[in-house]
């Protein structure tokens, strides 16, 4: 049988150019009234240096694969310094196009997994309709750069159902490399968080980089390219090591790397 291997785009030129919306770079934001004098154009993000105020505002509900979860993306309000208007990013997915004899992922980049990608998305909020709950992923705003969640369509491998119940999110959550700011020189993470939206594990050490991944629908498993961060200055540096890791799917607290 034969499978049309999807390769993820994750790369971080990717996340750069064709994966934001229009030419618009993910500047990030601001979380240090310290900046370093090394940061180019402070004021390109539309705020002050001293002021850490983050506006948002909630873009569209994700239907997920688990009929009592729903999702809402969160965003950065930007300002738009040509009209004085502000604007928020919206929702992009990430598709795949396998379908063969007994497999069909629905044009989902995976079996189970939707991906959702936009410019500026700075947290996720999760309801539980039978419980009437809501929370937020992450506790204070964060850059995110790919959410994978359940597919609501009826996704199938091999000829069998394919059910998620969990989430992956890659994410650059915190000012590694002590510039002031959260943005795309930051180190990105990848992290497991169970239905209930609350965090699991980190998928890949935190002291990689995350840049690429692939999938392998004869194993259902994804991998994972991650740079090391070896001389430990918060930052993806050229020449430095790059390894691959694999997550089991169909168990992801299931990880190990391969290279």
């Amino acid at each position: 049988m034969k499978y049309l291997h999807t390769i993820f785009t994750m790369t971080l030129v990717c996340l750069m150019t064709s994966c934001s919306n229009g030419k618009l770079e993910e500047k990030g934001f601001q979380v240090s009234t310290t900046i370093s004098d090394n940061y180019e154009n402070n004021q390109t993000n539309g705020l002050n240096r001293d002021s850490l105020k983050i506006n948002t505002r909630p873009s569209s509900v994700l239907l997920t694969g688990v009929p009592n979860v729903r999702l809402t993306t969160i965003y950065k309000v930007n300002m738009n310094k040509n009209n004085n208007s502000t604007f928020i990013g919206s929702n992009n997915f990430h598709y795949g196009y396998e379908y063969t004899e007994g497999n069909n992922w629905n044009n989902n980049l995976m079996p189970g997994l939707r991906a959702v990608y936009g410019y500026n998305m700075v947290n996720i909020s999760h309801y539980d309709i039978k419980e009437n709950t809501q929370k937020n992923f992450f506790e204070k705003p964060v850059l995110i750069k790919t959410l994978y969640y359940p597919t609501f369509s009826k996704d199938t491998l091999n000829y069998k159902p394919v059910d998620r119940d969990y989430f992956i999110v890659s994410v650059y959550n915190d000012d590694t490399n002590k510039d002031g700011f959260i943005n795309l020189k930051d180190l990105r993470r990848l992290y497991l968080f169970n239905i209930n939206g609350d965090i699991q594990k980190a998928l890949i050490p935190e002291n990689y980089s995350v840049f690429k991944s692939e999938y392998d629908p004869d194993n259902d498993f994804m991998y994972v390219f991650a740079q090391l961060d070896s001389n430990n200055n918060g930052q993806q540096d050229e020449g430095e090591p790059i390894h691959i890791f694999w997550i089991d799917l169909k168990a992801p607290n299931k990880t190990g790397r391969q290279y």
